[in-house]
């Protein structure tokens, strides 16, 4: 089995208060220091959420942030903006130092970029700002970021009832989304033991198809309450992807002239459904896969993001979030992007 991602439980942070600054700072200072930074590191850290975090406070619409160790890499932080502001016109007049623009996070994006190991932004006026970053320890090289998922749960609920997991081999991308049914713990643990299947079942059998993975999930997790399950296999730009779900977890190919969605038959994880199948799918050039449960609309529009599809996964994942997610239920979404 190659690389495995899983989910966290994310923990998503309000910056609309100054005492959010500190707070924020703090988090990422003891990430850092979790993961091995020197001190000049971790200070490179604290500068750069401080700045990312004043900007919020000061000028963003609904602005919260998202810390994390970095879910490709061991020993990074990865560190998520994301407004509700009026966005902006031209991104990269942002990242002149000195630059602002009254409402938008125009302010320091210069400075936080270079201070990223890796960084990324999407702006689309009147929705928002979504800013990446990534920190590594001792100037380590961050590869291009293939596939990231995020979470949240329902309302002010602290355990979300969805989760992800990744396997990645090769050119291979092998991505799960388990949407636990209802919300709190218990979905949360139909959604645990999903991954926990799913990872053993990656470890045994090598190439595995989705569909058998799908299979495995569904005659193992019937001591749970079940839920809705996808599995999708990505190949790389241009080749296939293979693909089986049950129940309603929502799975598309998103490119810049709009999306493709994937089929899944109807039916429970763990209790009933029709017998699975897998489907195939070509994935077209500069194109991006998106997994996600039933806490996000599927009414997003790749039109309505232009260049959404060529950004980073992470800050795909949290725009889709931002803009198709539904406080009135458990959220995950997972963006692929094929191995070149």
């Amino acid at each position: 089995m190659g690389q495995v991602i899983r989910s966290h439980n994310d923990v998503w942070i309000r910056a609309e208060e100054e005492s959010a600054v500190g707070s924020l700072r703090r988090t990422a200072v003891a990430l850092a220091e979790a993961c091995g930074f020197d001190e000049q590191d971790t200070g490179r850290v604290a500068v750069a959420v401080s700045e990312a975090a004043s900007n919020l406070v000061k000028h963003a619409v609904e602005g919260v942030m998202l810390i994390r160790p970095h879910p490709e890499l061991a020993a990074a932080v990865e560190v998520v903006a994301m407004d509700r502001g009026p966005g902006m016109h031209d991104f990269s007049h942002a990242l002149r130092d000195g630059y602002s623009t009254k409402g938008t996070l125009g302010i320091g994006l210069g400075g936080i970029a270079r201070m990223a190991s890796g960084y990324d932004v999407h702006s689309v006026p009147g929705r928002g700002t979504v800013v990446g970053m990534c920190f590594t320890a001792r100037g380590a090289v961050l590869p291009p970021s293939r596939v990231s998922g995020v979470t949240r749960p329902i309302g002010e609920e602290t355990v979300c009832g969805d989760a992800f997991a990744v396997v990645e081999s090769g050119t291979s991308t092998t991505v799960m989304v388990c949407d636990g049914l209802g919300h709190g713990e218990a979905a949360a643990l139909a959604s645990r033991e999903a991954v926990r299947v799913f990872l053993e079942h990656a470890d045994r059998h090598p190439g595995f198809e989705p569909v058998s993975a799908l299979e495995r999930i569904h005659r193992d997790i019937a001591r749970t309450r079940g839920g809705a399950v996808a599995v999708a296999r990505i190949g790389a730009a241009g080749g296939p992807v293979s693909f089986a779900g049950l129940g309603n977890v929502s799975a598309w190919i998103a490119h810049p002239e709009g999306r493709q969605g994937m089929i899944s038959v109807p039916g429970i994880a763990g209790h009933q459904g029709r017998t699975l199948r897998q489907y195939e799918y070509t994935l077209p050039e500069d194109a991006m896969v998106v997994l996600h449960s039933d806490g996000l609309s599927d009414r997003w529009d790749v039109a309505a993001d232009p260049g959404l599809v060529a950004r980073a996964p992470s800050v795909a994942a949290v725009t889709l979030l931002r803009d198709a997610g539904t406080r009135r239920d458990d959220a995950c979404v997972v963006a692929v992007r094929p191995a070149a």
